[in-house]
């Protein structure tokens, strides 16, 4: 009795231990953060390499999900210039190319930066193109849409915004009629920039 009851009580231990150390792990990639936050979130860059999302820590962001074969595709000289205008005081634009809408964005990554570089000058950052609707939505797009800081609900169409501020928060959120250098935008980001 006294061996089957020291080995329920290793069981045990065992059992507990594994449980604290599962709550003990981040969440990263799970997108199921509700509070807004996207500092534990990993993407990747054009080239299939991680980028930790907390590495952008004391920046404020503008999220834009873009392709090249949309109404809106002019809305990249748009962002080139609030990049330009902003980038000194802190300000980074993550463009993350999307196919999800009537296959505006069909080209591989290599084509999409040569695009962007050549038609508009890009030189904000571009990341892997990734899916923002449906079951295989890139997590960081689930933490986006489903934030209860900003407005809830799948993205509609190419080119739409999610402002985040220098702790990472999700403060706002612009559909893809704001064109970037609007004043709806522009007084956003000011405000975010100057806290």
């Amino acid at each position: 009795m006294k061996i089957s009851n020291s080995i329920f009580v290793i069981i045990m231990i065992l059992f507990f231990s594994s449980k604290a150390h599962s709550a003990a792990e981040p969440s990263i990639n799970k997108g199921d953060n509700v509070k807004g936050n996207i500092y534990d979130l990993i993407v990747k860059d054009m080239d299939g390499k991680n980028v930790k999302l907390s590495d952008f820590t004391g920046k404020v962001l503008l999220i834009v999900n873009v392709a090249s074969k949309c109404g809106y595709t002019p809305q990249y000289e748009g962002l080139q210039k609030i990049y330009e205008k902003y980038k000194e005081k802190g300000f980074e634009i993550l463009a993350f190319p999307c196919n999800d809408f009537k296959g505006q964005e069909p080209g591989t990554n290599e084509e999409i930066k040569e695009f962007c570089t050549s038609t508009y000058g890009v030189s904000f950052k571009l990341f892997d193109k990734i899916k923002v609707l449906g079951d295989d939505r890139e997590p960081l797009y689930q933490r986006l849409i489903n934030s209860e800081s900003v407005e809830k609900g799948d993205v509609k169409w190419n080119f739409e915004k999610f402002l985040i501020s220098k702790d990472g928060e999700i403060v706002g959120r612009f559909r893809s009629k704001v064109k970037p250098e609007s004043d709806e935008l522009t007084s956003e980001i000011e405000k975010y920039l100057s806290k």
